[in-house]
């Protein structure tokens, strides 16, 4: 397909996340192929140019990459339901989908990641941390981590491992959502847990930014953390939302027991992806 000659080919682009990285990379200069599920309709930026495949199928046509700038893989089913059948079922088409790119000449592959690699774990992650997935989200994308530098071994690859994403928030699943829910059926309370665990969240736009920046410095390989690197506790986060957005409600603290197998803590090590904003920033 002669559309995505010179573009950046952007894969899961009608998704939560994709949206924002198209945006930013077209931002920064880079032509763009968002590819979407065929009939599925996505809130695209009208600069970039739209492709319907369906990227898991046996047959995927792969002609798009040989004259393509790179590609970023967002593409994954059932991201909020973390212990669907779909994540360990799929992670061999998407294998062949990424590593099929790599040999049709696609130089540059950023593929999407997530803390839940690591599984429980007290303090920063960084790249050396040990992973120990505890569901099958975690495992399937652990899986493809893995799996994925042993056949790139002649390709610029990052995995992007992103946290707790917040922001356009009537299209994710997180907490966010399920207040402003609760606020549309006329609730005045929200049943709450203590709220003392510490996360590291990021907003949807800025995660994209950084998606963005780390495609754009190629000589950046291996495991790269996309976040904000400051923990901040749940309760602190939830009610500068409420406040910010001034919904009438109010939280119940304790109506729900702290889950004892989530981190009292637990956060990115920022380091890497600050230092390639900045790099990105100086050209």
């Amino acid at each position: 397909m002669s559309m995505s000659n010179g573009a950046v080919i952007v894969t899961g682009a009608g998704g939560y996340i994709g949206p924002h990285v198209v945006k930013a990379l077209l931002d920064t200069g880079h032509s763009v192929a968002a590819v979407v599920r065929p009939g599925s309709v996505a809130r695209l930026d009208p600069r970039a140019t739209l492709i319907e495949m369906d990227i898991l199928a046996d047959d995927v046509e792969l002609d798009i990459f040989e004259h393509a700038e790179g590609l970023v893989h967002l593409a994954w089913q059932d991201g909020f339901a973390h212990n669907s059948s779909a994540h360990m079922s799929q992670v061999s088409s998407h294998y062949r989908f990424v590593t099929g790119a790599a040999a049709r000449g696609c130089p540059r592959i950023v593929t999407l990641g997530t803390m839940h690699e690591v599984g429980y774990w007290e303090g920063a992650i960084n790249a050396e941390t040990p992973t120990n997935p505890l569901n099958q989200y975690g495992i399937a994308k652990d899986a493809l981590r893995r799996s994925l530098p042993l056949a790139l071994t002649d390709t610029s690859m990052a995995w992007v491992r992103c946290y707790y994403i917040y922001g356009d928030d009537r299209r994710n699943n997180s907490v966010f959502k399920k207040i402003l829910d609760a606020v549309d059926a006329g609730s005045e309370s929200f049943p709450f847990t203590t709220g003392r665990n510490r996360y590291d969240f990021i907003r949807v736009e800025d995660l994209g930014r950084q998606i963005a920046a780390v495609f754009s410095a190629a000589e950046e390989t291996g495991v790269i953390n996309c976040c904000s690197g400051e923990p901040v506790s749940l309760a602190d986060k939830v009610e500068q939302f409420i406040t910010e957005n001034r919904l009438p409600i109010t939280l119940e603290y304790g109506a729900f027991p702290d889950r004892p197998y989530d981190s009292p803590g637990v956060w990115g090590d920022a380091t890497r992806i600050k230092n390639i904003l900045r790099s990105i920033e100086q050209v």
